[in-house]
């Protein structure tokens, strides 16, 4: 009984964990709609931004919005209980400020670097990490590998340089690896979005 108690929550994380990265996932198109729908897109993103945010302050007044409060109760955390869900927002931040801060090129590398890398390492980390990382707050080897190999993979084909991509992976990595909670949002796309500039112009 309690085994299958176990297995049935372990599912439910899973299943959670599965629906927020799908939101990381969909940040992946954002560069493509940057090329041709520039300002629209960053204002877009702003007021998705305010939105949320008001949204969430009525939801911890006990206000339900419909629809915004499902999607927030069903991508949060154990540790977002009872507190302002802060991943969309630096979700949010990240890729704009990524986007206004850099060109094109090396914005889209620190964007899919942020949904590529970021949103796979968790899943296969909750998948299949059993080789858990010392000081971490419960990051895997497997979570790990994985952020590094698809930001390599995304960088190159938006770069076509194997260098730039190495550089910029393994620096994702390591930030990625860090205990950053939701901040890791901010920092990736902002990080390396800055280090790939800096290496190809």
């Amino acid at each position: 009984m309690e085994r299958s108690i176990i297995i049935r929550q372990q599912g439910i994380l899973i299943a959670k964990e599965i629906f927020r990265k799908s939101i990381h996932l969909c940040s992946a198109f954002i560069p493509l709609l940057l090329k041709y729908l520039y300002w629209p897109v960053i204002i877009a993103l702003s007021l998705v931004l305010v939105l949320y945010s008001l949204c969430e302050f009525a939801r911890l007044k006990g206000k339900n919005i419909p629809l915004i409060s499902n999607v927030t109760a069903a991508a949060a955390r154990k540790r977002d209980e009872n507190k302002f869900v802060l991943g969309p927002v630096t979700l949010s931040i990240g890729i704009i400020a990524s986007s206004l801060i850099w060109k094109p090129l090396p914005a889209a590398i620190g964007v899919y670097a942020l949904a590529f890398g970021d949103g796979l390492a968790s899943l296969a980390g909750k998948l299949f990490g059993q080789v858990r990382i010392p000081l971490t707050e419960g990051k895997t080897v497997a979570g790990s590998l994985t952020c590094f190999t698809a930001i390599f993979i995304s960088a190159y084909l938006t770069c076509r340089s194997a260098s730039v991509a190495l550089i910029v992976a393994s620096v994702g990595m390591f930030i990625e690896v860090l205990p950053l909670k939701d901040f890791d949002n901010l920092i990736i796309p902002i990080a390396l979005g800055g280090l790939a500039q800096f290496m190809l112009y």
